[in-house]
């Protein structure tokens, strides 16, 4: 990725030196990276919004209006990443390492892979 703003679901204030969100529906903050020719320019936050109106939707209407072009994530379900998909933001998966800074810095390092139907997370129907 070498222009464009990535999204990283955030436990607490997030930041680049925080801690990832399990599951990106109910992160605390949404940590925003803006990327310039393949380099970190600007870092800032989102507080996220509440499920109530538009249950899965709101997280990817709100990312959506933010200008994100990519999403990493250590769990989605199925129905936000059809909306990401129908956005346009590339949802990537990491589910192993906690910090945000390693896995932006695989990201802009092209070692991320994009997150396969299989990886996804059963919304309560398994």
């Amino acid at each position: 990725m070498k222009n464009g703003r990535i999204a990283v679901p955030s436990n607490g204030t997030g930041g680049m030196d925080g801690q990832r969100s399990g599951h990106f529906g109910h992160c605390d903050v949404f940590t925003f990276i803006d990327i310039e020719n393949g380099e970190i320019k600007n870092v800032s936050t989102l507080q996220n919004q509440e499920h109530a109106q538009g249950g899965c939707m709101v997280p990817v209407n709100l990312l959506a209006s933010n200008n994100v072009n990519a999403l990493i994530v250590g769990g989605i379900g199925m129905r936000p990443l059809m909306g990401f998909r129908q956005a346009g933001i590339d949802v990537y998966y990491d589910a192993q390492r906690p910090d945000i800074r390693p896995v932006v810095e695989d990201l802009l390092a092209g070692k991320l892979q994009l997150i396969s139907n299989d990886q996804v997370c059963g919304g309560g129907s398994h």
